[in-house]
């Protein structure tokens, strides 16, 4: 027997060892639901739907009470060092041993806090309906999932429980490779998403929004095939922390588009699983009342895996009255799909009877007590916790994950039961997305503090400088050597994917999303990005001196050195030149003696007329071009020969997609950067070594790509080509690790420069 599998054998839980205090402290932690038990007089009714969104807003002063006195206590938070106030945080988190023992104990697939708070959901209410179990098929659709641990839980409770059913599931998430995205508002782990790609559905235009209607109308055609749809879960949120006192009212036109989603979803008797947080708003109650004339039960639970310290609350809402009873109002809450909804109220206050406004008020306390008293606990032992406190609370603890256990009857499944079989997984998870967003900030106070400081600000006060001085310097890329890896095109699985073009590139599977961000910032609000690059000149401002300017003979020695270095076979009785063409730099070819170098030119003087932009390389014209260039190569090319194409950046999915290509088709990549020591510029150039050749297929598939894209630019089409090669290609083996060096190597540079412009102008004005 495999050693490993020893602890799986038999799972045993013995809640015997602790003391009754300690057993009954832990069970409270089980009991934070709250059920809208409904009045005998059925007064719970939908009003008529000319009645809807005909008011503004009118909050209720008794809930508003509740929400100041919750942001008092939050505010008492606010000069905490976040590492420190997060490590004492999660020692006081009496469930704060439930995740890694589950994942160690019954082998759980992408076990994280959302795996264990979704079991716990599944275990506590009736969510999957008897008939659909009874019939053998379990159809659901899962909202803002990323990264997919609902699902992943939900598969483990199926599969541990042998329940016997076909089931289908389909879910929605803010697309984390479409670059128009905003990190802030996605989660940035593809674990599941990258290799279950087919499940997942981001819209018309690529991006995943569930706030648009064009979403709306394409999941229920995504989801057509599905004759009954038995459960949805809604589990989005975005980042509030520039202002966590509102993060309810932030959020809600999310809860509404994820909610009206959900009742043009769901099947007579469905069940629909959201996530909300504090409910204090009058939009909150709304909905809730909503939810209420939508449902026969609906329950408000806070999961013992749940953060005990924030806001964040599960809806639950049981045996789904159908559209039909509510399809007035349903076309008219549709009309009002999106953000816009924020400005009227979707109900006047008169039509929402008293007794649901007392059972909501009723719910409101229930879940405040709760969350003040875990912050109040928690800054008293932030200040001194005793060594008796410290045994109390690792037996709670420990207690807690025993308890867990028992109650929720957890098995092991084995490897071959996951969602990802460890055979099929074909990509690589980008470990570099992790724990990038708050490790550049020590408190919620720094954090606001930096927000607040203008462009002029930041530069004055050195707050860029630790970037800048990252930058690379004239050896970026000789350490960064991609080998080729011709056999694994697998050109046959390719497609061309279309979508509304990019208005920017906020984000990159390819680069660290904190440079990035912080380069936009700098385009967008430098003297250099105003003026830009054409307008500078060496009279005007002295550049980097620190910077080591790649001449083109040191490009040709470069490429010569890393040909001579990775040359497998010599050439014995044959000359050793190295022949080499070179896109839009004519210079490079005035050096053909230097190295021992035959070098020809592809004239290409538009391509280096392209500068960095917000859009950076998303610009089409420029992908346009640049697919050009490289399609001229190759019928230049020879076996054997090396390749020197310049390049502004590779953040894009199709810059990558083009980067994968070359990587089949050469022995060796690698690139050198800085060209040039003036920001916004041309950024980099790519040295391609070896060239393998090309199956015929791939050209054709890229020269009918070129011809697609020349035909969207010729006709002003409002769409852009957004990946020719499958997402999944783009992140396996090294191809990841090459383009996040070449791109950090780029955004640093061109910070770097920037910020140096800006200095300088700084002094010239003191």
């Amino acid at each position: 027997m495999n050693k490993c599998m020893k602890p799986y054998v038999v799972q045993t839980t013995n809640l015997e060892k602790f003391s009754p205090v300690i057993l009954a402290e832990v069970e409270k932690l089980f009991e934070k639901k709250f059920s809208y038990t409904k009045s005998p007089e059925s007064e719970w009714q939908l009003p008529d739907s000319s009645e809807i969104f005909t008011c503004n807003h009118k909050e209720f002063s008794a809930l508003l009470a509740l929400k100041d006195s919750m942001n008092e206590v939050k505010n008492q938070l606010s000069d905490k060092k976040l590492d420190a106030w997060h490590q004492h945080t999660s020692f006081t988190n009496k469930a704060g041993k439930i995740i890694p023992h589950v994942k160690r104990s019954v082998n759980a697939e992408l076990c994280t806090q959302a795996w264990c708070k979704f079991h716990e959901i599944l275990c506590s209410f009736p969510l999957l309906p008897k008939e659909a179990l009874q019939n053998g098929e379990l159809n659901t659709v899962h909202l803002c999932e990323a990264p997919g641990a609902f699902i992943a839980s939900l598969n483990h409770y199926l599969k541990s429980h042998h329940i016997p059913c076909d089931w289908n599931w389909v879910a929605n998430t803010l697309n984390p490779y479409h670059e128009a995205n905003d990190t802030l508002v996605m989660i940035m782990d593809d674990r599941l998403i990258a290799n279950t790609l087919p499940w997942w559905y981001f819209g018309p235009d690529n991006t995943g929004d569930v706030m648009t209607l064009k979403h709306l109308t394409g999941l229920q055609h995504f989801i057509s095939n599905m004759s009954t749809v038995h459960l949805v879960t809604a589990d989005g949120s975005f980042d509030c922390q520039g202002n966590p006192g509102e993060q309810e009212a932030l959020v809600s036109p999310l809860h509404y588009c994820e909610t009206v989603t959900a009742l043009m979803t769901l099947s007579n008797g469905g069940s629909f699983v959201l996530k909300m947080f504090t409910l204090f708003e009058h939009c909150s109650a709304n909905l809730l009342f909503l939810l209420n004339c939508s449902f026969e039960e609906v329950h408000v639970f806070k999961p013992a895996t749940s953060k005990p310290g924030n806001s964040e609350v599960y809806v639950v809402c049981l045996h789904y009255m159908g559209r039909e009873a509510i399809h007035p109002l349903l076309s008219k809450m549709i009309q009002n799909f999106g953000t816009e909804m924020v400005n009227k109220a979707l109900f006047p206050e008169h039509v929402i009877p008293e007794s649901f406004l007392k059972k909501h008020e009723e719910c409101c306390v229930f879940f405040h007590k709760y969350q003040i008293e875990t912050i109040s606990e928690n800054i008293r032992l932030f200040e001194c916790m005793g060594e008796a406190e410290q045994v109390k609370l690792n037996n709670l603890r420990d207690c807690t994950v025993e308890f867990f256990m028992q109650r929720f009857n957890l098995k092991h499944i084995t490897r071959n039961n996951w969602l990802v079989k460890k055979s099929h997984v074909g990509c690589s998870i980008n470990a570099k997305w992790f724990g990038q967003k708050n490790k550049y900030f020590s408190s919620y106070n720094e954090r606001k503090m930096l927000e607040s400081l203008t462009w002029d600000e930041k530069v004055a006060k050195g707050y860029l400088n630790h970037w800048a001085e990252e930058h690379a310097l004239g050896d970026a890329g000789k350490s960064c050597i991609l080998e080729g890896s011709s056999c694994n095109l697998e050109y046959n699985l390719w497609y061309i994917l279309e979508g509304r073009k990019l208005p920017g590139v906020k984000c990159s599977p390819f680069c660290d999303g904190e440079v990035l961000k912080n380069l936009n910032e700098a385009i967008k609000e430098s003297l250099v990005g105003r003026l830009r690059a054409s307008s500078f000149s060496k009279r005007t401002h002295e550049w980097c001196h620190s910077c080591s300017v790649l001449t083109e003979a040191l490009i040709l020695s470069q490429l010569s050195s890393l040909t001579k270095y990775h040359q497998k076979v010599p050439n014995e009785g044959c000359s050793d030149q190295i022949k080499c063409l070179v896109v839009g730099f004519p210079s490079l070819c005035d050096l053909k003696s230097q190295c021992n170098m035959e070098v020809r030119l592809l004239e290409s003087a538009t391509l280096l007329t392209f500068s960095c932009s917000l859009l950076h390389d998303g610009e089409p014209k420029y992908q346009q071009h640049l697919l050009d260039c490289i399609l001229c190569a190759f019928n230049q090319l020879q076996l054997g020969d090396a390749l020197i194409l310049p390049v502004l950046s590779c953040f894009t999915r199709f810059t990558a997609g083009l980067i994968f290509v070359l990587n089949g088709c050469f022995s060796y990549i690698s690139f050198a950067c800085p060209i040039a020591s003036e920001p916004l510029g041309t950024n980099a150039v790519l040295l391609c070594i070896g060239y393998q050749g090309l199956p015929e297929p791939v050209v054709e598939y890229l020269q009918h790509l070129n011809k697609l894209m020349s035909s969207l630019l010729n006709s002003e089409s409002p769409q852009q080509v957004l990946q020719f090669v499958p997402i999944e290609m783009l992140l396996k083996g090294m191809l990841l690790e090459f383009l996040w060096d070449l791109n950090t190597a780029i955004a640093k540079r061109q910070l770097h420069l920037i910020v140096q412009v800006e200095q300088q102008q700084m002094q010239r004005n003191l």
